[in-house]
């Protein structure tokens, strides 16, 4: 361990002559150093602290880490116009930290959800001196993994992280009416008004961040290839720097997370850790469960020992490359990849799965001659989150009230006959039918434990249409023990997390509360609709 030189601010210039601030933390000793790298959107001085451990921590490893205000943000200049200059900026300020005296030339960077994905911008743009990022909790491809989900727009986040950032660039403009007007309104999140995602305080929004950009450009345009990684993916894989991703089974940026492992790790050493977390704390509580000791983080002892690897050239144990956590058995678990093969179940009851929690059966074969089960929505009373990726407080919090409900179709499994582990991804397909044009689905996979309690292992949601549908949902890695049993549960909404549908087939975007209407849907039972499980064979 090293002792640190005092901490010291510098300023360097962008391409475009644009001054970005840093802050650095040196070892004092004789050198030369590898550089961490952070480059932050919420202010320099906040630091690691959300997720990390302090810089002091990693620089008295024998690192030179710099905290830098990205472009519009903290005592940075410029303008902050979400990710549209992370690519250059951050090309520029790997070159510029690369030639810092002390500096052995080699650069990594670290950091989570916005400092994760900008790693991958500036990746794109193949500076020569980065050589390992650790992008933690990331968007891949934007328009797909982050501002929307499915087709469907995530209002509730989307506009709960426009307002935080809108604060921001209204108090560094010294608008500060408006910053405490939109403080304000993060404290009570409304979803009340005729247009449920154009908020009372939208004339801000629109003015200092870039929400109604994200509300008004559907996916697939231009824009989001502009600003996402995975446009990137030829450049990054012609850089080829070593790459640990970390995510959490309970993050709402666990799809482009895991995309971006199915995407890179082809190209060149790329590592995956998921443990059993929200966006943030990492730690061992998460939801109504204590998962033990071992999912306490120790993210920075694997990040230093990444950098030594990558950085230092220090040797490491050979492992295998994914690293996910197993909320069965609380502890980890190492796989060769992240595939696993898919087995299908089957959901089937009487026709009264809605009322009754015991009516629907899933199991490993289908029912040709079970009955359609029928849905409906009432939009004075939408369905909404429990846990899960999508409720506050997120992770395994016992759904069994909300699955209780007549909006919400359940089908579970018997009690298991012995310990099976499940690991990987699992895709829902359903046959629809129904006189309406459009409608969502959210579909929640949960296990319940022998108490009875029901807890939410991986959720998906899309806007969806009459006919058949697949459902993509999260990952998750749980080894469910002998008695323990596995429920699907379904509904036609998730308010306010997303916007209700109106069943006319227009955009729920742009719906209006007079434009909501009671929606009810049939899903046939049989060989069309099914759930694709990654159960894991293990030895017995």
């Amino acid at each position: 361990m090293f002792a640190l030189k005092p901490r010291r601010t510098e300023t360097m210039q962008t391409r475009d002559g644009v001054s970005l601030v840093a802050d650095i933390w040196e070892p004092d000793g004789d050198g030369p150093f590898p550089v961490l790298l952070m480059r932050q959107a919420y202010g320099r001085k906040i630091g690691t602290s959300l997720c990390y451990a302090p810089p002091e921590w990693y620089a008295s490893h024998g690192y030179i880490v710099i905290m830098q205000d990205v472009r519009g943000r903290g005592d940075s200049g410029g303008e902050f116009v979400l990710f549209e200059y992370e690519a250059t900026d951050g090309a520029d300020t790997i070159a510029w930290a690369a030639s810092l005296p002390r500096s052995n030339g080699h650069v990594g960077m670290f950091g989570f959800s916005f400092q994760g994905s900008n790693q991958l911008l500036a990746a794109g743009e193949k500076p020569a001196a980065l050589k390992a990022v650790a992008p933690a909790m990331i968007g891949w491809q934007l328009d797909q993994d982050w501002a929307y989900e499915n087709g469907a727009f995530p209002m509730r986040a989307n506009l709960g992280w426009a307002t935080q950032l809108a604060a921001e660039t209204a108090r560094l403009q010294g608008d500060y009416e408006a910053q405490q007007a939109l403080f304000a309104a993060s404290r009570g999140m409304s979803f009340n008004g005729r247009q449920p995602t154009v908020p009372a305080h939208e004339a801000l929004l629109a003015k200092y961040s870039h929400y109604t950009r994200w509300r008004e450009t559907p996916p697939g345009d231009a824009y989001w290839d502009k600003i996402s990684p995975a446009s990137r993916l030829t450049e990054i894989a012609e850089l080829a720097p070593a790459v640990l991703l970390i995510g959490g089974w309970y993050d709402s940026h666990l799809p482009g997370t895991l995309e971006a492992y199915r995407a890179l790790s082809p190209h060149m050493p790329t590592r995956l850790i998921v443990g059993p977390w929200s966006h943030f704390p990492w730690d061992r509580n998460i939801g109504d469960v204590d998962v033990g000791e071992a999912a306490i983080t120790d993210i920075d002892q694997q990040q230093i020992a990444f950098f030594d690897q990558y950085l230092k050239a220090a040797p490491i144990p050979d492992a295998n490359p994914v690293r996910l956590f197993d909320m069965g058995a609380c502890c980890w678990q190492d796989f060769p990849t992240l595939s696993a093969g898919k087995v299908p179940s089957y959901p089937a009851g009487t026709g009264r799965s809605a009322i009754d929690t015991r009516d629907g059966i899933l199991s490993a074969s289908t029912a040709p001659t079970a009955p359609s089960e029928s849905l409906t929505l009432d939009p004075w009373r939408p369905s909404g989150p429990c846990g899960g990726s999508f409720g506050f407080p997120g992770g395994p919090v016992d759904r069994a009230r909300t699955d209780a409900r007549s909006d919400v179709l359940t089908f579970t499994t018997l009690p298991l006959e012995f310990d099976q582990l499940l690991a990987g991804t699992i895709t829902g397909c359903f046959e629809i039918e129904s006189e309406y044009a459009g409608f969502d689905l959210y579909a929640c996979v949960s296990r319940i434990d022998q108490n009875g309690k029901v807890h939410p292992l991986a959720e998906g949601y899309a806007l969806t249409a009459p006919g058949q549908t697949s459902l993509p949902l999260r990952g998750t890695c749980v080894t469910l023990k002998a008695g323990e049993r596995l429920r699907l549960s379904l509904s036609l909404s998730c308010f306010p997390v997303f916007p209700i549908n109106p069943g006319t087939g227009a955009s729920p975007i742009t719906a209006t509360l007079d434009q909501q209407q009671v929606t009810t849907v049939h899903f046939k039972c049989g060989s069309g609709t099914y759930l694709l499980l990654p159960w894991i064979k293990q030895e017995r």
